[in-house]
């Protein structure tokens, strides 16, 4: 083993003791991503510690993604041990265009303070509730307005909050959980973070391949997570075909808990097609966040589900945070009721479908394709990702490198065009052109 000095060694004697010091180790750097650690026999010996208890703390590291065992090769540091932090994009220098933060245009938010002047100013106290009964009111008419089951409902704080709640109301560290490839680096930073094993399936244009799926199913997966519309980072949607594949797929696997993350809603651009929505599947939930429609800052969001499912969610809510802010619940509410709101969501959503469209049709001139038809984020295959990305940013571009939204899938590079005009549209992909084929070098994986 390489990286550990006789001043940093592993140490404990308990599975949990040494498992905090393998951690330890990995935060510090003292263990690089790949980096083998001490045979179980070996580790015992140094530690005069039992193999079974060495054992025990590889297992626990394993299964809260830290290591993975390699075979011959032993058990190993992974690569995707960083922190959570590499999920988000870089700070970007003055004259840089910023295709990389993954937001959307500040201009095409609904306004905050109008909204705020209304606010009641009610301190609300312990014991008083955790739902607005306006706020739930309004996600149970945008539910069920879309055809979608709404008998049971939380209030969340924003997506992943709500994936994160939903998944821990069934599975335990070491359960496998079916994820898009590529998909969210927020969910895949969710995964390991709760101890769970993730089993990567493709998706296209339609969203999950369900032929795939349907193999990964064979591996007795106890989670499944779908992105509807709006997927980040190819800008998939479903078609009610797929929807209607995915979901025969998925019946008779009534231990499965299925999520749907509709995190975009009504600016993603697409119809609102369900996989379960409707109830059909035993556990399941779908997850309506506000934090694009009325900005990152607003940490709402609503979660229909099965009965246990919603009720788990709440109950683990309330030994926790307690409740989402009543004061951000209000504000919500507040703007999701004006009459103004609709006309500026719709604008909105025509907006980012142009200039979806505009980079479309400035990467197709030069020879560049994308495929997604849904919110505002675009993916492009690209090999050597990480260095076409830096040569972007060379030009005056940022965008994220592909590593942080893909398993297996092949490299590419996530452009968020949200704010992007027409005309900068066709400079960036006369940038991206030049760098792959005018500039004399060779980007190959």
């Amino acid at each position: 083993m390489g990286g550990l000095t006789e001043e940093g060694a592993l140490s404990g004697e308990t599975a949990a003791e040494i498992a905090v010091s393998v951690e330890g180790a990995i935060s510090a750097g003292r263990l690089a991503p790949g980096e083998r650690l001490p045979t179980v026999r070996e580790l015992a010996a140094r530690l005069e510690v039992s193999p079974a208890t060495v054992n025990a703390a590889y297992r626990a590291l394993r299964n809260r993604g830290l290591v993975a065992g390699s075979g011959r090769a032993g058990t190993r540091v992974v690569e995707s041990g960083a922190s959570a932090s590499r999920r988000l994009a870089a700070p970007v220098g003055p004259g840089v265009r910023n295709l990389a933060d993954g937001n959307p245009d500040p201009e095409l938010l609904p306004p905050l303070r109008p909204a705020c002047a209304r606010l009641t100013g009610k301190h609300w106290l312990y014991g008083e509730g955790g739902r607005l009964p306006a706020l739930l009111d309004w996600f149970r008419h945008n539910f069920e307005r879309d055809g979608l089951v709404a008998d049971h409902l939380a209030v969340i704080g924003g997506a992943m909050d709500g994936a994160e709640r939903a998944l821990q109301a069934h599975l335990r560290p070491g359960d496998a959980i079916v994820v898009e490839d590529p998909g969210y680096g927020g969910v895949l930073d969710l995964v390991p973070a709760l101890g769970l094993r993730p089993i990567a399936v493709p998706v296209d244009a339609d969203g999950m391949r369900p032929d795939l799926l349907g193999r990964a199913l064979e591996q007795r997966p106890d989670a499944c997570i779908l992105t509807p519309r709006a997927h980040n980072p190819t800008g998939a949607a479903f078609t009610e075909r797929r929807a209607a594949e995915l979901l025969e797929v998925l019946r008779g696997h009534d231990d499965l808990l299925v999520l749907e993350d509709d995190h975009a809603g009504a600016i993603s651009g697409a119809d609102p097609v369900t996989v379960v929505g409707r109830g059909d599947l035993r556990r399941w939930a779908v997850i309506r966040s506000l934090t694009k429609t009325l900005g990152p800052d607003i940490r709402i969001g609503g979660l229909s589900g099965d009965q246990l499912t919603v009720d788990r969610v709440i109950r683990r809510q309330q030994v926790g945070a307690g409740w989402v802010s009543h004061v951000l619940q209000e504000l919500a509410a507040t703007i999701l009721t004006d009459p103004a709101t609709p006309p500026l969501l719709a604008a909105a959503r025509e907006t980012y479908r142009e200039r979806r469209q505009a980079l479309a049709d400035a990467l197709q001139r030069h020879g560049i394709r994308v495929s997604g038809r849904s919110g505002f984020n675009a993916w492009i295959p690209t090999p050597a990702e990480g260095a076409v990305a830096q040569a972007l940013l060379a030009r005056g571009w940022a965008v994220r490198a592909g590593e942080s939204f893909r398993t297996h899938s092949p490299p590419g590079l996530r452009v968020t065009f949200a704010s992007l005009l027409p005309d900068e549209a066709e400079d960036f992909a006369r940038a991206l052109h030049d760098i792959l084929h005018g500039d004399g070098r060779s980007y190959t994986a």
